[in-house]
């Protein structure tokens, strides 16, 4: 039976918000990666020819606004807002929108400008170590481009990146609202492998629960499988209403057939979600379910001590008896009355050994 590992983390940092009581639209950096250097990363396509650039200047992205291929520019480190609010501004992006980008306590949401789609959401995976990693991810939509930003090296578009170069599927001969499909569809779909890792998880415990030698800290195994999907919830939940709203958007940047697509990503964040509430449940369950067997173990300790004292209640009464210092008790003078008395005492024991095998208590 496969057994739970334990590892031993370091407790998270709580990130602090330096953007309260401050001016709308300033952008403040609220995240914890504060020395992350800003690398833009570009993929400028159309059906026949791509073009992919890494680069530290956000300048060498401004060239992409206005030209008929489909450009992706992926943004990591947030903690630079002046290479941010200078992409913003070339971009005619709302200031309260770049402030949203750099805050990574931000809900998942969607807000509809006339000339561009924003979406925020977070992605989840499990990074190389197995840590559970929640990050803030940021979407812009144009006509021919899409902007995204993220706050540290590492997601899920590995996958996403192969089919833009070898022109695999319907991506290079779509426009922006596929390729933000697809962007949204890698997260998502990562969602169900989380989730697979949790359900693992909770069977792993639900098995060590039932083991005589099982861990003393199982507790905080379960703890930690609570803060995870906690975080899993406040991810997917409000992500279902982003999805909901694309799907009936009348924004002009989304052509018909994308509907289709977004539809059936609609039914898989609603599938995911209906996944976490069930292994919610279960954790739940679990704690309950460990209680319940700490409280039986010690149920059973009562009974085993309860039942070696009510044997020796009686036997310790017989003694008291005749360990008085009292000179005229009459069994005294019995010339075998010590062998008496513990021929007795041995008969009260086996009797009383007799009656609660009757009712089943031994």
């Amino acid at each position: 039976m496969a057994k739970l590992k334990r590892k031993h983390k370091k407790k998270e940092q709580k990130v602090k918000n330096t953007a309260l009581n401050q001016v709308p639209g300033q952008v403040t950096y609220v995240g914890q990666k504060s020395n992350q250097e800003t690398i833009l990363e570009i993929f400028d396509y159309d059906p026949d020819k791509i073009l992919v650039q890494h680069v530290n200047d956000v300048e060498e992205a401004f060239g992409y606004k206005d030209i008929e291929n489909i450009t992706w520019i992926n943004v990591n480190g947030l903690n630079n807002t002046g290479e941010i609010e200078k992409l913003g501004k070339h971009y005619n992006l709302h200031p309260l929108l770049i402030e949203d980008i750099v805050n990574t306590q931000q809900r998942p949401k969607i807000d509809e400008y006339e000339d561009y789609l924003f979406i925020v959401f977070k992605m989840i995976y499990f990074d190389d170590q197995q840590e559970f990693v929640k990050e803030h991810l940021s979407l812009v939509m144009g006509k021919n481009y899409v902007l995204t930003f993220q706050e540290a090296d590492g997601d899920v578009f590995d996958g996403l990146r192969e089919r833009i170069k070898n022109a695999k599927g319907r991506i290079r001969n779509s426009g922006a609202d596929y390729l933000t499909y697809a962007i949204l569809d890698a997260v998502i779909d990562n969602y169900f492998l989380v989730i697979e890792n949790l359900g693992e998880k909770v069977e792993n415990l639900e098995e060590s629960l039932f083991i005589e030698n099982s861990s003393e800290d199982i507790t905080q195994d379960i703890q930690e499988m609570k803060r995870e999907i906690i975080k899993m919830r406040k991810a997917v939940n409000p992500l279902r209403e982003v999805i909901s709203r694309i799907e009936n958007t009348q924004s002009p940047l989304f052509e018909p057939k994308t509907f289709s697509y977004i539809k059936d990503l609609n039914d898989h964040i609603i599938q995911v979600s209906e996944n976490i509430e069930v292994y919610r449940e279960m954790i739940w369950g679990l704690m309950d379910m460990y209680m319940t067997t700490i409280s039986n173990k010690m149920n059973e300790v009562m009974k085993v001590l309860t039942i070696m004292a009510s044997i020796f209640i009686p036997l310790t009464f017989m003694a008291g008896i005749y360990g008085m210092n009292f000179e005229y008790i009459p069994e005294l003078q019995f010339k075998y009355g010590y062998f008496y008395l513990w021929g007795a005492m041995i008969i009260v024991f086996f009797i009383m050994i007799w009656y609660f095998k009757r009712k089943k208590w031994l």
